[in-house]
């Protein structure tokens, strides 16, 4: 079932042929909305974008994108000239929406063929990204790995996990670590890791492209579309599975030939082949509980060796002395 939140477009969204559930009509902040839809369960929303308090505001999008999960969103936009406007188009899908039409007619096909990045990619301007308003550079094409860690089971760990292996990294590599639209890393104690926005990643990619690696924690909703390479993260505890595959029975399909990585895992390989079996995908790696306390971690060397990072091959083998336990007043 769905839900539609109306406003200037309400009498067309009235002739849909969809279930509904709910139906709003009028102008809402982005919190009336989250106050109202957080734990309400649906399929799709059907959002006029003209509901929207401040929408030609793009600021205004990304409080939404970050307060609720957008692949469940269906925009319908409104024919004003900021709105669509190449910039304002390319931040919606830098935020990581990309179902947004003009036709009302659409809407229908996006509930049951939701876009991928590869639908809207035509809309993204990756060149426009740095501060001073000039053309960036393709960063990709400088030999610069920029990989997002995004969870798949809701909290699945790829804020610690993004910490870890830049730990790791660093021991070889020029690497920076960011996370997006969330303030988790202050509590690593760790001033070297970075925080932005959604809206402001492409520029920081491109103004830190000096590194050899940029890991962006995305967490469970961030866009992928500024990373050249995405790890997909799967604590697959029986409880998480069975909520990602109610909230969406095509999940594994839509990992088909991405990187799996199980997170926290205490499967042993007999139960990662029945896993594979049952879920018709691929693991690419399998990572167990780890003890974030510790500067060296054997089996993210042996994965970061498998993402092809060659230069831990020549490792003597020697772990690193391991500093103080908790460095709790760090900082």
């Amino acid at each position: 079932m769905n839900v539609i939140v109306s406003n200037k477009y309400q009498s067309l969204l009235a002739t849909l042929d969809i279930d509904i559930i709910k139906n709003i009509n009028g102008e809402f902040e982005v919190e009336d909305l989250v106050n109202q839809f957080t734990n309400f369960y649906f399929n799709k929303m059907i959002l006029d974008i003209t509901a929207l308090k401040n929408y030609q505001d793009i600021e205004t999008l990304q409080s939404l994108s970050v307060r609720m999960d957008v692949s469940n969103i269906i925009i319908l936009l409104d024919d004003s000239e900021i709105v669509n406007s190449p910039k304002y188009l390319s931040g919606l899908i830098s935020m990581g929406i990309y179902n947004f039409t003009r036709n009302v007619d659409a809407i229908k096909f996006l509930i049951n063929n939701p876009n991928t990045y590869k639908d809207v990619a035509q809309y993204h301007q990756l060149n426009n990204v740095t501060s001073s308003g000039d053309e960036g550079g393709d960063y990709n094409k400088l030999g610069l790995r920029v990989i997002g860690i995004k969870n798949v089971t809701n909290h699945a760990g790829s804020t610690t996990l993004t910490y870890l292996l830049k730990k790791q990294l660093a021991t070889k590599y020029n690497v920076i670590a960011v996370e997006v639209d969330e303030h988790d890393f202050i509590y690593f104690n760790d001033k070297t890791l970075k925080t932005t926005s959604s809206l402001d990643l492409p520029a920081f990619i491109a103004m830190n492209s000096e590194a050899e690696v940029i890991l962006v924690d995305l967490n469970d909703r961030g866009s992928i579309s500024s990373c050249s390479e995405v790890i997909y993260l799967i604590e697959p505890g029986l409880i998480k599975l069975n909520k990602l595959i109610r909230k969406d029975k095509r999940a594994f399909e839509k990992l088909k030939d991405k990187k799996i990585v199980l997170n926290r895992s205490i499967l042993n390989q007999r139960d990662i082949k029945d896993f594979e079996y049952e879920s018709r995908s691929k693991v690419f790696y399998n990572i167990p509980y780890l003890d974030d306390k510790l500067d060296y971690q054997k089996v993210l060397e042996e994965f970061l060796i498998k993402l092809g990072f060659a230069r831990f091959e020549d490792s003597s083998g020697e772990e690193p002395k391991n500093s103080k336990l908790f460095n709790i007043f760090k900082g």
